[in-house]
């Protein structure tokens, strides 16, 4: 599991045009009221973490449900924000955003299945760009608003004045865009239990994880679940969904074996990741169970216990010698603990069980990559490309390729490798959203490498451009 910290903005932005309405606002509520506190001050950033085996699990779960909605399961990414509020979201198109809060609180893969068909709902009926629509016409009620409020304020030298218009002007405009997404979460809902239907799979899930959350909207808002806070949740909503399950013939029907197990292990190698200290405590080393060990062995590893940990991991992998997340695991441990020779045997295992994962093809290649030996050179950017073939947007990959192209440049001298290594920058900054740099860092680098490899036949079985 790979973390890092990411700028997003997942609730939409405001068009361009009102950039600098905002910000002559901004300019004067500085002068109207007192300096905002600290914690006021800080930019919200949302941590999202990589886990080949979490995303593998939930695509498999959810496969069946978006062939039922007609979307491409290729197409739908799967985006996990470490946070432990409960909460899931769609955002910048075919993008869904699930917490590992909410991963942690449901209590079987049918709850999570029932959540992530929700939001297929939103996905497959459009409600995102609806959705933008509203927030921008929510957004523009509250410039208005809060124009007067300012204007309120300066004219009457009262700046309590402004400050009660302008949060009249939010409350307003936060009311007309919730007004809206009711419906929406309603709609959602139908199309999620119609997807759950055609998949054959029950909606008792949805269900329940909807009950589990209702109560908590007479709770103030500062200790509600984030879900309900964004998914506004009403007795009508639920009322539907007990009544469809209530006449549905699937209503008893079990999810498949595989999928408790799958949920099992996501939740107890979250825990082992994220809190360490409490898997520990929860699963003792008495605990016979597979989840149990798996978790340990993992809060083991992050408790700087490397010896026990990968003690623990061998037996899992004796007992599963065809899981490649096991030995993916093995060789992370090894990996981050500089035992590069040893981490690439346990990467190359995890690569042939499983060879259509880009992060797995990415680990093994940037562990060859670090063993600084020449041999493996060439090893390494076969399958970092690999990676970027499955993955093209990932930009950590592509700067990965740019270093071992780097080193074959160093090594043969061969401009090719300097234009590729060129090439995979400007594909990073272009991952990175920012053309700009990347036309700067690539220029004409990037058609005269694609050009040469052409011409030497290499350029097949990646992309270029």
């Amino acid at each position: 599991m790979t973390a890092r910290l990411s700028p997003l903005s997942p609730h939409g932005i405001m068009a361009q045009q009102r950039g600098r309405i905002l910000f002559a606002i901004v300019a004067l509520i500085a002068l109207l009221l007192p300096p905002l506190p600290a914690w006021a001050q800080q930019a919200p950033q949302l941590s999202y973490i990589r886990d080949a085996e979490i995303e593998y699990d939930i695509r498999t779960m959810v496969t069946p449900l978006m062939r039922a909605a007609s979307l491409d399961p290729d197409a739908v990414n799967f985006v996990l924000i470490q946070d432990n509020n409960v909460n899931a979201f769609v955002a910048g198109g075919m993008n869904l955003f699930i917490y590992t809060g909410l991963l942690q609180y449901t209590d079987n893969p049918s709850q999570l299945v029932g959540v992530i068909a929700h939001e297929l709902g939103h996905i497959a009926g459009g409600h995102l760009v609806r959705g933008t629509e509203a927030m921008r016409n929510a957004s523009t009620g509250a410039i208005l608003g809060m124009i007067a409020g300012l204007a309120a304020g300066i004219l009457s030298k009262n700046a309590q004045a402004g400050m009660g218009a302008l949060g009249g002007a939010q409350e307003l405009a936060a009311r007309n865009f919730f007004s809206f997404s009711r419906a929406q979460e309603g709609t959602a809902d139908a199309a999620g239990m119609h997807f759950l239907d055609d998949a054959g799979f029950s909606s008792r899930g949805m269900l329940e994880f909807m009950r589990k959350l209702k109560g908590q909207e007479y709770m103030p808002n500062d200790r509600q679940e984030e879900f309900v806070r964004t998914h506004p949740l009403t007795q009508d909503r639920v009322n539907a969904i007990a009544e469809h399950v209530e006449h549905s013939p699937l209503t008893s029907k079990k999810l498949p074996a595989e999928y408790d197990d799958m949920h099992a292990r996501i939740k107890a190698k979250l825990l082992g990741f994220l809190q360490p200290e409490n898997a520990l405590l929860r699963f003792t080393d008495r605990d016979p169970r597979l989840t149990a060990r798996y978790a340990r062995a993992i809060a083991l590893y992050r408790t700087n216990r490397l010896d026990k940990a990968l003690a623990l991991t061998d037996t899992l992998i004796r007992e599963e010698p065809d899981n490649p997340f096991f030995h993916e695991l093995r060789g992370q441990m090894l990996y981050e603990n500089s035992r590069i020779p040893e981490s690439i045997a346990a990467y190359r295992r995890s690569v042939t069980l499983l060879p259509a994962s880009a992060l797995l093809q990415a680990a093994f290649g940037n562990a060859l990559l670090q063993s600084n030996a020449a041999a493996d050179l060439d090893e390494s950017v076969t399958h970092l490309q690999e990676s970027v073939r499955i993955e093209p947007h990932t930009p950590s990959t592509w700067r990965s390729l740019a270093t071992a192209w780097g080193r074959k440049a160093e090594i043969g001298g061969d401009k090719i490798y300097r234009g590729m290594a060129t090439y995979a920058l400007a594909e990073e900054a272009l991952a990175h959203d920012a053309p700009d740099e990347a036309q700067k860092t690539g220029g004409t680098s990037i058609q005269i490498a694609a050009a040469e490899l052409a011409l030497l036949g290499a350029g097949a079985g990646y992309p270029l451009g």
